[in-house]
């Protein structure tokens, strides 16, 4: 039986829900346009309650110049007509609750597009008031930042005709940074924040938080923003503290609204992560684990779970307001840039062997199904992810085992539209007026579909379904702590999950042979030990060493009782 949670578990909602990442555009078109929109988003919120999400995260659906597909923002106020209203986006949120599911959404103020009002104005003049809300300076530093998109971009600093400066941009040359430590610039920041909360959206995913709150911009030299910015009054303020920012920022929402959280996108390793936690509670409360993320991809190359349970016991203990999120892949390039070369190497010479299938000389743009072409890995690298204590993240079309299409460039590769069914249900439009192309068989519409999936009980979705559901029907998994067992065979990661009365003990074998695990399980307060299979329910009798068998990619989940045992594996 699992014991209950502690009480305060409903105002730590976000430490077990499972999330869902969707491109509103992407998802479902109501109107026959051929891009996707909040109306045919609602109409597919049901389907989501099914599956067992319980918190939508959708990517940008702000009014954009569609130069980094939603990313390039030309007004943080407001919605992309082609997609909805505010109206809209308020009926969301709304039909979202009564399916017990809430809404956040992608924050992405760390730039804008170059098309934005702020950066025209900001252009025209060195003295005009809209100049120190972005960075310039006369010439670039000796030592600038790396580009984040190398071959895209050769710099991160590129020269303005018409304002006979350069401006600072992380990303694309099109998107220029904000300058974040300008208290102008924060104000606006808290108002969108403000609008969004005020609607009902339970919490924002901070999009490249290094970069949103690095002190790098203000930086600046001669022609551009001093270090602290400047105060209404025009004095100059205290310089720039970007881990302070954000607490400010996480002060700002949760006196807004008592529920509301923010997930941060941290690709750094665990010791440079950390500060961003803040202090007790006023960070972030989520970070996705990208070093045990990578990992995980390094250990799937070898056969061989050592990588991957080296990083998990190397993962720091956090504050029981925060927590980790696990993944599999997210809508970006799957980066492998905390690998090393020679690690990295072997990951690109089993699941991206062709230069086409990589990015920026770091990451994947293949979704999973076709990188590791075997259901049966895909279905274990998913119990993995739910079987950790933490909180599951899901890319849309990942309970289907939907594939990607290389033919379209970049990371956009693995942002095709939803497949609902054999041909595709996305929209009525002809292909033509699609907003994009459809992945490619066998990962296309034909192989992997939603109505085929629901219609059958062996189908890659219902084992997803089976997986939110366990997760969800043990609240104490979330809080639970971690313990990566020493001795199971080498390919197999055995680890318990505890946490207070309950304890639960999952293997994964992250190769293509089979193997035995021999379990062994010693009661601190009983003569008795028992386990059960949290999926076929089967009590087993552990008072004595017992052997397990492992299929290729095979997994257990077994409940200890009680929960106070030791185990041991070989």
């Amino acid at each position: 039986m699992t014991k209950p949670v502690p009480i305060d578990a409903a105002d730590l909602w976000w430490r077990h829900t499972v999330y869902y990442c969707l491109d509103i555009e992407t998802f479902q078109d109501s109107d026959g346009d051929g891009v996707g929109d909040i109306p045919g988003l609602i109409s597919r919120i049901p389907y989501l309650a099914d599956l067992g999400v319980t918190c939508v995260w959708l990517m940008p659906f702000f009014p954009t110049a569609h130069r980094d597909d939603g990313y390039d923002i030309t007004d943080f106020f407001a919605v992309d007509p082609r997609l909805g209203t505010l109206g809209d986006l308020v009926e969301l949120v709304r039909v979202a609750r009564t399916h017990g599911i809430r809404i956040i959404v992608d924050f992405v103020m760390n730039h804008t597009s170059d098309q934005h009002p702020w950066f025209r104005q900001s252009r025209r003049s060195p003295d005009d008031p809209k100049r120190d809300w972005y960075v310039w300076r006369d010439e670039p530093p000796e030592k600038p930042d790396p580009p984040v998109f190398p071959g895209d971009e050769d710099s991160t600093w590129t020269f303005d005709e018409k304002a006979g400066q350069y401006f600072l941009h992380h990303f694309f040359h099109t998107q220029p940074d904000l300058n974040v430590a300008l208290p102008e610039v924060r104000r606006e920041i808290d108002k969108n924040l403000g609008l969004w909360l005020e609607i009902g959206i339970a919490g924002f995913r901070i999009d490249a938080v290094p970069f949103m709150f690095s002190s790098a911009v203000t930086d600046t030299g001669a022609g551009g923003s001093n270090a602290g910015g400047t105060g209404v009054d025009g004095t100059p303020s205290a310089p720039y503290d970007g881990v302070d920012h954000l607490a400010r920022i996480r002060g700002f929402v949760s006196r807004r609204s008592a529920e509301a959280f923010l997930l941060g996108e941290v690709n750094l390793p665990y010791e440079q992560q950390m500060p961003w936690f803040g202090q007790a509670r006023d960070g972030l409360q989520l970070q996705f684990d990208f070093p045990t993320m990578q990992r995980l991809y390094l250990a799937l190359a070898r056969g061989d779970a050592t990588p991957l349970a080296e990083s998990l016991r190397s993962r720091p203990a956090v504050d029981v307001a925060q927590q980790w999120a696990h993944f599999a892949r997210n809508h970006d390039e799957l980066t492998l840039d905390q690998l090393s070369d020679e690690e990295r190497d072997e990951v690109f010479a089993a699941y991206a062997p062709d230069e086409a299938m990589r990015v920026y000389g770091r990451g994947i743009r293949r979704r999973l199904p076709s990188m590791l072409e075997d259901e049966r890995a895909v279905r274990m690298v998913y119990s993995l992810i739910f079987s950790l204590p933490g909180a599951p993240v899901l890319f849309y079309g990942e309970e289907i085992g939907m594939g990607d299409n290389l033919e379209i460039d970049g990371r956009i590769a693995v942002r095709t539209p939803m497949q609902w069914t054999r041909d595709g249900g996305f929209t009525t439009a002809p292909p033509r007026r699609q907003v994009r192309r459809m992945a490619t068989e066998p990962y296309g519409p034909e192989g992997a579909n939603v109505e085929d999936q629901r219609a059958d009980q062996g189908s890659l979705w219902r084992h997803i379904q089976r997986l939110t559901r366990m997760y969800r029907d043990a609240p104490s998994q979330a809080w639970s702590e971690l313990e990566v067992l020493k001795g199971a065979p080498p390919q197999v990661l055995a680890h318990v999950c505890r946490g207070e009365g309950w304890a639960m003990l999952a293997l994964h074998n992250l190769s293509r042979d089979g193997t035995t695990v021999r379990v062994t399980v010693a009661p601190e307060s009983s003569d008795e030990a028992w386990m059960t299979d949290r999926v076929t329910e089967e009590r087993i009798d552990a008072s004595a060493p017992i052997a397990l068998e492992l299929e290729p990619y095979g997994w257990r989940w077994l409940e200890l009782d009680p929960a106070d045992a030791k185990v041991r594996v070989r």
